[in-house]
């Protein structure tokens, strides 16, 4: 049973309101999202890209400007090796263009998730040392490859590790002991002595800080850095990163560019996907164009997805941005019959009285992984592994819920392990069949999940009632986009609404259509989307009704009438 909470942060709004010119509902919006003080304010409504903070303030990023230099002088020869996702593909093309840009010689390996796995291994050093490699520089991972990396020093290379993932620690009589790569410059915001204020960086944008740095050393124009922020903004919102500050503020322009953009790969994925004349929003990014992105990296070669954001002519670019739509339309069907799978495994079993969920699906596909675990934790509001089997080892990814950190827990079980990774919301890990049932053991008897935290909560942002909604309200909320983690789309909420007229609508009956009155009579529309049946259901038997919802305008046929989207009802 969900649990309905208000949010009651306080702060004098019509101070806020008058101050900003915006109606005081959009400043207790802003102020739920904890942007506090004037000129924090100031910044989430009005913030540009000259106030991002300086390259240089990012630990080792003079060292790290200071070899390129020097190797890029010697004609060295420099790989970079990047990621299959949507972050690891977009950092590496940064990366790519830029240092093609100041005259480096440079490659490019995306390792292939299968026959590779994560990062960097290895077999990618034996390769680069018999190609020749002088330097590599990772993008989007290497953090975790201290035993990696100093098999890579010993064979004469030069390393530089840029990354944002978790800085890998050892737990030592209750003291954290942090494991470093010995790589010769590491750009990683999370080390604990980086003073750049942002820590919640995606790869890509790690990737972007350092080419903006090497542009201003090497006298390269300001301006030409402005292609990067499209690529910025598709993998902060891909990477599911925090929208705020300066991430925020990325996203904004990249989203304001992307429409616009001169990249043929993504003028034609967008046109592959029929957003040609659509506002693009953060949704587009993290629902229709990232998946297509990613859709090669987990059932092809990434190296499918750095072709279409290199590809030179439109022709090359409509093939590419039509394979990458057509593969993610199978990624789709595939992911549905693995969500099956294991929500009948849950049901059928022990598992669903587990806190944390262990699902082993050997015959799914390890790239859908992360996905399915996604959709159990969405369904269970529980953290969620999904595993498969691999050449030789179990591998999974794991999804989590605000109150549990993943990463950390997975610390605490690193003896069952063969490799793990990630964050506090998510992870990925390879582990010996024969451990997977003492992993989930494990897990859950560590847990110190409650009922409550396992409760999925409603945060309401304004009780607000149907009346006060205008056109110019919805206009004015449209300042808080872009919407994600960290920034997330407002809630509204009002009870007591009477029920005068419903229908199920859609090609899937998947839609339900409302005409609400509230108690002063002032009627209003709503739209339903999910499960059309049980809700038309719902309002047969109950005269009133309390919902949270979502305004906006809706334009048909060159009119215009407010409606809400209705989200969650009691």
């Amino acid at each position: 049973m969900e649990k309905w909470v208000v949010s009651a942060k306080k702060a004098d709004f019509n101070q806020i309101g008058q101050q900003f010119h915006i109606d005081p509902v959009i400043a207790r919006l802003i102020r739920n999202r904890d942007v506090v003080g004037e000129e924090k304010i100031r910044e989430y409504l009005l913030g540009t890209v000259e106030e991002i903070p300086s390259p240089w303030l990012m630990k080792d990023m003079e060292k790290a400007v200071d070899i390129l230099e020097r190797k890029i002088q010697q004609q060295a020869k420099i790989r970079i090796i990047g990621d299959y996702d949507i972050d690891g593909v977009t950092s590496t093309y940064i990366l790519l263009k830029g240092l093609t840009r100041i005259g480096a010689n440079v490659d490019t390996y995306i390792p292939d998730r299968v026959a590779d796995g994560y990062g960097i291994h290895e077999h990618l050093i034996d390769r680069a040392g018999e190609d020749g490699i002088d330097t590599i520089v990772t993008c989007d991972n290497g953090i975790a490859a201290a035993a990696e990396i100093q098999m890579a020093k010993d064979k004469g290379m030069t390393v530089i590790v840029t990354d944002h993932h978790e800085i890998p620690y050892r737990e030592e009589n209750g003291e954290r002991q942090v494991i470093l790569p010995p790589a010769d410059a590491i750009l990683n915001p999370k080390q604990y002595d980086c003073p750049y204020p942002n820590k919640n960086l995606c790869g890509a944008v790690v990737a972007f800080k350092y080419i903006t740095a090497l542009y201003e050393r090497f006298g390269v124009p300001e301006k030409e850095l402005e292609d990067y922020y499209e690529l910025a903004a598709i993998a902060t919102v891909g990477d599911v990163m925090d929208l705020q500050g300066e991430n925020r503020i990325l996203v904004k322009e990249g989203l304001r560019r992307l429409k616009e953009t001169k990249n043929p790969g993504l003028q034609e994925l967008i046109r592959a996907n029929a957003l040609e004349d659509a506002k693009i929003t953060a949704y587009h990014i993290g629902f229709v164009l990232g998946p297509c992105i990613n859709a090669s990296g987990r059932l092809d070669t990434a190296t499918r997805s750095l072709q279409l954001l290199n590809a030179q002519t439109i022709e090359e670019a409509a093939k590419l941005a039509g394979d990458l739509t057509a593969l993610n339309q199978s990624r789709k069907a595939l992911t549905e019959k693995g969500k099956e799978e294991a929500i009948r495994l849950i049901e059928t079993t022990d598992l669903k009285n587990d806190r944390v969920l262990v699902v082993y699906l050997p015959d799914c596909h390890e790239s859908l992984a992360g996905i399915i675990a996604g959709r159990l934790r969405e369904k269970y509001h529980k953290p969620a592994f999904v595993l498969t089997r691999g050449e030789t080892s179990a591998k999974g990814s794991g999804r989590s819920i605000e109150s549990y950190s993943m990463y950390e827990e997975l610390v605490k079980c690193a003896d069952l392990m063969v490799q793990f990774g990630g964050h506090p919301m998510a992870a990925g890990l390879s582990i010996k069949e024969e451990n997977i049932e003492a992993f989930r053991r494990q897990l859950n008897e560590n847990c110190t999940l409650t009922e409550e935290d396992l409760r999925p909560k409603i945060v309401i942002d304004v009780p607000m009632p149907v009346s006060y909604i205008t056109k110019e309200l919805v206009e004015q909320i449209s300042l808080l986009e872009p919407f994600g983690k960290g920034n997330t789309k407002p809630v509204f909420a009002q009870k007591g609404l009477r029920v005068r007229d419903s229908s199920i609508l859609g090609k899937n009956k998947n839609v339900v259509k409302v005409k609400l009155l509230d108690p002063q009579g002032v009627p209003m529309e709503g739209i339903y989307f999910g499960e059309a049946e049980e809700f038309a259901g719902f309002l047969k038997e109950h005269d009133t009704i309390a919902v949270t919802y979502y305004p906006e305008i809706n334009r048909f046929r060159g009119r215009e009438s407010l409606q809400i989207i209705i989200q969650n009802y009691c």
